[in-house]
């Protein structure tokens, strides 16, 4: 069964870091593009940023550029989002997404990441 596990989230202050991990259970994560998606209270799932497979080309969404980062690491069996100048407006659950698209990816394109993880809390208060 192809299941990410999200695993950092947290309470930070606003200004503060945080980075969120995405592993894989039962499958290897480099051979999938992923994406990192957000659903704050009231507010539908938007994608943050996503990661392709293979070239580790990335992508990010407007409102996150400049602060956070996607990368491969551990060995690309671990993806992060390196999450830096947070604001109140990025408290949120966190999800990281697993893609077969075989070129590319875009964190807009909810419908094109199969495999979902269950999330992890980010909160961003003082």
């Amino acid at each position: 069964q192809v299941q990410p596990v999200e695993s950092g989230g947290g309470l930070v202050q606003p200004g503060g870091s945080l980075r969120l991990s995405c592993a894989a259970s039962g499958f290897t994560l480099e051979t999938y593009a992923i994406g990192w998606f957000r659903l704050a209270p009231g507010e539908e799932r938007e994608g943050v940023s996503c990661i392709s497979k293979y070239d580790d080309n990335t992508y990010y969404v407007d409102s996150v550029k400049g602060r956070f980062t996607i990368s491969r690491g551990d060995a690309k069996k671990t993806v992060y989002l390196q999450m830096n100048s947070l604001k109140p407006e990025d408290t949120a659950v966190y999800f990281c997404a697993a893609s077969l698209r075989p070129r590319g990816c875009d964190p807009r394109a909810l419908h094109e990441f199969e495999y979902w993880g269950q999330g992890t809390q980010v909160t961003v208060s003082s």
